[in-house]
This record gives C-alpha cells, sequence and structure tokens, in this order.
C-alpha cells in the first residue's frame, strides 16, 4: 500500500537516534514483524530515493481526527546518518511523509515450545521489538542487546514492559556487561539443552558471529538484513547478497527487499 502518512510524533531517544510515530493504514495492523517500510522523506528531488526503515511497532490509538474512533500507527527507530535521516529528524507533529508499505519477508514464529533468544545492535533493534511483542505470551523470550557505548542502547524500558528478560553489554563497559553482545548471547545458547531459535539484526559482523554460534551448537536462527534500497521491491538490484542453495558454494544471489530482509542463517553465504 502507498499512503500519506501524518506524524504523530518524532522524539530523540539517544543522541542521534530517533522514534518517530505516525498514523497508517488500518490494513498495516496485519504486518508481520520483520517486515519494513519506504519513507519518501520530502516531496522533491533531493533526496530522491525512498529510505528503508523497519517496522518498530504498530498499533491502535484513540484517534483525534473527527469521525474516527481509532487510528492505526506505526513507529520507526532510526538512526541520523545522511540527508535522508538528517531531514526526517527535524520533522515535528502534523508534518507529512509518503510511505510504502508492507514490504519484504518477516520473521517465521517457529515452535511456541522453544525459547526465543532476540539479539540486537544498536539501531537493529528495530523490528525486534515488535517481534518480541508478537511472542510474548506463547514463548519465553530474552533478548540480547549491545552497542559501543550507552547511548546505543535503546528501549530497554520497552521491551521489560513487555515481560521479556532483557540483557545489555557494551563494548567500553558503560552499560551493562562489558564486551561483545554475541559473547553474552552464546553463554546463555549453551546454558542448557533447551531447543531455542535466535533472531538477530544489526551490523553485519555481529550477524556473521551469531550465525557462526548458531551452526556450532545446531541452533535454528533467522537474522533480518540492513542494505540500501532504492526501491524496496525487488526491481533495481541494489541490495543483492550473496546466498547459499542447498550447501552450493556456488553463490545465488538474493534482494534483501524481496527475498528477504530475513533469512535463515544457512541460506546466506558468510565470507
Amino acid at each position: 500500500m502507498q499512503f500519506k502518512a501524518t506524524i504523530i510524533s518524532n522524539q530523540e531517544v539517544s543522541p542521534g537516534y530517533f522514534r518517530m510515530r505516525i498514523t497508517a493504514h488500518p490494513e498495516l495492523t496485519g504486518a508481520q514483524p520483520g517486515q519494513f517500510v519506504m519513507v519518501r522523506v520530502r516531496d522533491a528531488i533531493d533526496p530522491l530515493l525512498r529510505r528503508p526503515f523497519g517496522i518498530f511497532d504498530v498499533g491502535t490509538v484513540p484517534s483525534e481526527y473527527p469521525g474516527c474512533s481509532s487510528a492505526t500507527y506505526l513507529e520507526m527507530l532510526y538512526k541520523v546518518v545522511g540527508k535522508g535521516t538528517e531531514t526526517l529528524s527535524t520533522y515535528h507533529h502534523g508534518d507529512h511523509v509518503d510511505i510504502i508499505a508492507p514490504l519484504g519477508t518477516g520473521f517465521d514464529l517457529g515452535d511456541p515450545e522453544e525459547e526465543k533468544i532476540l539479539v540486537g545492535g544498536g539501531v537493529g533493534i528495530a523490528p525486534l521489538y515488535y517481534l518480541a511483542k508478537t511472542l510474548v505470551g506463547r514463548s519465553r523470550v530474552r533478548f540480547f542487546l549491545g552497542g559501543r557505548t550507552r547511548d546505543d542502547i535503546l528501549c530497554v524500558t520497552e521491551f521489560e514492559r513487555l515481560g521479556v528478560e532483557t540483557y545489555v553489554s557494551t563494548d567500553d563497559g558503560t552499560l551493562g556487561d562489558r564486551g561483545l553482545v554475541t559473547d553474552v548471547m552464546e553463554r546463555h545458547v549453551r546454558e542448557d539443552g533447551r531447543k531455542k531459535t535466535i533472531y538477530a539484526c544489526g551490523p553485519m559482523p555481529m550477524l556473521k558471529a551469531v550465525a557462526g554460534i548458531a551452526r556450532q551448537t545446531g541452533t535454528s536462527c533467522q537474522v533480518s538484513l540492513e542494505a540500501y534500497m532504492a526501491c524496496g521491491m525487488g526491481a533495481c538490484l541494489g541490495c543483492v547478497v550473496k546466498g547459499r542453495d542447498h550447501g552450493d558454494e556456488t553463490p545465488d544471489y538474493r534482494c534483501v527487499c524481496k527475498d528477504g530482509p530475513v533469512f535463515a542463517f544457512d541460506q546466506l553465504m558468510w565470507v
């Protein structure tokens, strides 16, 4: 769907990180955790291309608009890294953006009896909150959040309010455990023989480490990739990654936007 959205709020939650809530089409409540949206930041040619953002949350709130008892909202979590996100960070309540959503393939929720391990790095937690919100109540969920410093640790309270066991680590030790989030997560994955599924989103080195742990421990694992995109629909081929088809070492290229952004870890080549 393509629709015009009104910004409800655009809050800086940590230096350089923003959480934006916008009005959304009612059918977006059926979006899968892990899917994403393409946002046209301005009605101008600069910046020309839409920007992709993972769906942080979808829900309904009492409507402030005449004739509507409730309104559907969508939330995005983003970091200011360039012209598009810098422009987005200047928007306020009542401003408008153009949205195409929902796009891509989301997470497979798997067996409710399995423990769910969520691993996020920095703004990579964006699709994991909506996933956690969907999983809680049907499975045990533990969330491992890492960042370089305490400023990169986002929305911990929101996950804890869902009832999710949350573990924090930072590279410099300014918050939580000191060290890599994958090291903390690995200890918990190996702590007992219970069947688990790992869901991860974040920087590629983190995802590569998570995939290695999943392979060594025989744990089911899904990863959500971040990529530069021009269209979000598989037409431009600007977001391809090397895939693996049935164990063949010959690369089988996949579009992150259309074939993903969520992949089983063994569908990708990590070299």
